[in-house]
């Protein structure tokens, strides 16, 4: 039972990088997604909740957490995911740096002299909201003081920046029909704030965010938090362990 295994549907497009190709042939470098179980989970109970077979569906399921990603179900299969080789690509996490260039790692090196162990503890433990706030990775710190603290909101504008980016980005590879978007994690099913700044930025998508059913579709609450008439986006609590306990018993039975 991986948890990449939901993303293995993906297309060669999706997970080569652009580097020689023998990278991939040989050593296996490639992008490969984490919250396998997670976007599996909130797929199939999107397909009840939307009132669509599965294999009709298309939707973005967005899974925030301390660590995050967005993935992009056409037709029920995965074509493509936030998170690379490693969980460090994609969205600003709690102490991920997300998406960077990658020359920046050179630069770090070779101007500021930090060593290529000091460098991945950087990216990996002391960036993302963490990075930006200098204080915490904590987002409830974030939302509770985005309109007094300069550096809550800076984090929250980059957080929901990049999220709404992916998001934008993924509807393109939905052959002209985008079901919904549905947010999970520890974030994406409470931290309403970032949920209606995410999607207030696409609004030329067709999305417009109810104010009190968004706030209403927090701690283990689901719902549709999108006004009527506009684009479907709804609050998915996710259940990993009844993935991986229901995996276990298909592999034992």
């Amino acid at each position: 039972m991986f948890d990449t295994a939901f993303h293995q549907t993906m297309p060669e497009e999706s997970y080569l990088y652009a580097l020689p190709y023998s990278l991939y042939k040989e050593h296996g470098v490639r992008r490969y997604g984490a919250h396998g179980t997670s976007h599996f989970y909130v797929t199939q109970e999107a397909a009840k909740v939307l009132n669509k077979p599965v294999e009709e569906l298309n939707i973005i399921t967005c899974h925030l957490g301390n660590g995050g990603s967005v993935s992009a179900i056409r037709n029920g299969q995965c074509v493509d995911t936030s998170m690379g080789l490693t969980p460090l690509e994609g969205l600003v996490m709690g102490t991920r740096s997300g998406d960077i260039d990658p020359a920046i790692i050179f630069h770090l090196h070779d101007s500021l002299g930090m060593s290529v162990d000091a460098i991945n503890k950087m990216l990996t433990k002391e960036s993302g909201l963490l990075g930006l706030t200098e204080v915490t990775s904590d987002c409830r710190y974030v939302e509770d003081n985005y309109a007094d603290k300069a550096d809550a909101k800076r984090a929250m504008d980059v957080y929901c920046h990049r999220l709404a980016k992916y998001i934008g980005s993924y509807t393109a590879l939905m052959d002209g029909r985008l079901d919904a978007v549905i947010f999970t994690g520890g974030i994406g099913e409470n931290a309403a704030m970032v949920r209606e700044l995410s999607l207030g930025k696409l609004g030329v998508l067709g999305f417009d965010v109810d104010h009190e059913r968004n706030l209403a579709a927090r701690f283990g609450k689901s719902g549709f938090i999108n006004k009527e008439g506009t684009r479907p986006a709804l609050v998915i609590p996710t259940n990993e362990e009844l993935v991986i306990a229901q995996d276990a018993n298909r592999l034992t039975a």
